[in-house]
């Protein structure tokens, strides 16, 4: 006689990489049934990162390597599958015996249409497919203006997001002590970097998983500052969920408004996202993609090099090539030289920080690109071009910043600057014009 496989709930993990405080991990922990994570690489994601030796890819293989090794050793696992989502859900259904399925929910339109496909999958075979919100406060339809519809300017929308937060918003999810109710299962194989056609390579350093309180408290002094520490660094950790959106929101509250606020920045770029997903691709303002771009890919080529001659967009470029990272007013500065000087589409940059960002997220990088072209919603107006100059004299008057990524800077080495800014500035104006004033 066949012998009949336990009923089991799954958690999937993805964008969500720990196992406390987390919404979803919560709710099928409490389900009554044993839980056994899982993690899929999507071959659909990764079939379009062209850099084999993405670190990224490296970052979550590692904090996967770490979930499973603190799960064996309380007797559970976590399961590591590859391959399109919809074929890995058929291998589990006929592997266990599953009664539910409990992920957060992802706003990017790739993971609604992915979501929606695996819904329907698991409804034909009788399992629930249970959603939670976890990586922000307020999700979708929760923060709406008052005849329903979404905002599409930030200070409005964070004053409502302000004056719904209630106490239980901050709470946590308390996975700790449900530990018993994990699935006991031996351990399973480890997929490696080089099965889903990714190079192993060596460890890189990943900016530590530490809140610190310190750097918050006088963030609204040292935030523009590149040369100093004065971020939290907490971006890569927040867009793959190694940490918790709850605990920050705590700190935030207690200790620096500013920072609260760029917290709701990010959440208003996922409503944006959510509501207006054309807005991944096209101009989230129609008018703007009459602009004639003029897209020279040999000027392109310096600016992603950071051999533009001015030394604030090449010290932010090289920072970048480096390390995975850019500081905030720096991107700010390089994203408008981009598409205000060189005339360059925004996509092209929004495509190369998604090729080089570690903390790279589709809502904030998009986002963060239709502002400085004027393209987006509550965008810089097209009118407003960074002076790159005038900027590294007021956040880099030391030009610390500078000469840590540009050496060669104030030398004869160093390269003359490849647009003149007040000629660029005039052709910018005309050409948005053009466009826009029709």
């Amino acid at each position: 006689m066949k012998q009949q496989k336990e009923h089991i709930a799954i958690c999937w993990l993805r964008r969500d990489l720990r196992l406390n405080d987390h919404a979803a991990l919560y709710h099928a922990l409490n389900s009554g049934l044993p839980v056994l994570p899982i993690f899929i690489f999507d071959e659909h994601i990764l079939g379009n990162i062209q850099n084999k030796k993405d670190a990224r890819l490296l970052f979550i293989h590692q904090t996967l390597l770490e979930l499973k090794k603190e799960l064996e050793s309380i007797g559970s696992t976590l399961k590591m599958y590859y391959g399109h989502p919809e074929s890995v859900w058929e291998e589990i259904c006929n592997e266990y015996e599953v009664a539910e399925v409990y992920a957060n929910r992802d706003y990017e339109p790739y993971a609604q249409e992915r979501d929606q496909l695996i819904y329907e999958l698991l409804k034909q075979k009788n399992i629930t497919f249970h959603g939670s919100k976890d990586h922000v406060i307020f999700e979708k339809n929760e923060v709406m203006k008052d005849d329903g519809k979404p905002y599409t300017v930030f200070t409005p929308y964070s004053k409502k997001w302000k004056s719904l937060l209630r106490d239980e918003q901050a709470r946590s999810y308390e996975c700790n002590s449900l530990q018993a109710n994990f699935l006991k299962h031996s351990t399973s194989r480890t997929i490696s970097l080089k099965e889903i056609g990714f190079a192993d390579f060596e460890f890189l350093y990943f900016p530590a998983r530490i809140i610190r309180k310190k750097i918050i408290e006088s963030y609204h002094e040292t935030r523009d500052l590149p040369a100093v520490e004065g971020t939290s660094r907490l971006s890569l950790h927040l867009r793959f969920g190694t940490v918790s959106i709850r605990p920050l929101l705590t700190i935030a509250l207690r200790t620096n408004e500013k920072w609260l606020n760029e917290l709701i920045w990010r959440e208003f770029y996922q409503m944006i996202i959510y509501h207006f997903p054309h807005s991944a691709k096209d101009s989230f303002k129609p008018a703007y993609d009459r602009i004639e771009w003029q897209n020279d890919s040999r000027l392109f080529e310096k600016w992603c090099a950071g051999q533009t001659g001015y030394p604030m967009v090449d010290a932010g470029m090289r920072e970048l090539n480096e390390t995975g990272f850019m500081h905030n007013r720096v991107r700010m500065v390089v994203a408008s030289f981009l598409t205000k000087h060189l005339l360059i589409d925004w996509r092209w940059g929004e495509a190369y920080f998604a090729e080089k960002l570690l903390d790279y997220e589709l809502a904030s990088n998009v986002g963060g690109w239709q502002w400085a072209a004027g393209s987006g919603c509550d965008a810089a107006p097209y009118f407003r071009i960074f002076n790159p100059t005038s900027q590294a004299e007021k956040f880099d008057p030391e030009n610390k910043y500078i000469r840590k990524w540009v050496p060669e800077f104030e030398t004869a080495s160093y390269t003359k600057p490849i647009i003149d800014h007040k000629l660029a500035r005039e052709r910018c104006l005309s050409t948005y014009k053009k466009a826009l004033l029709v």
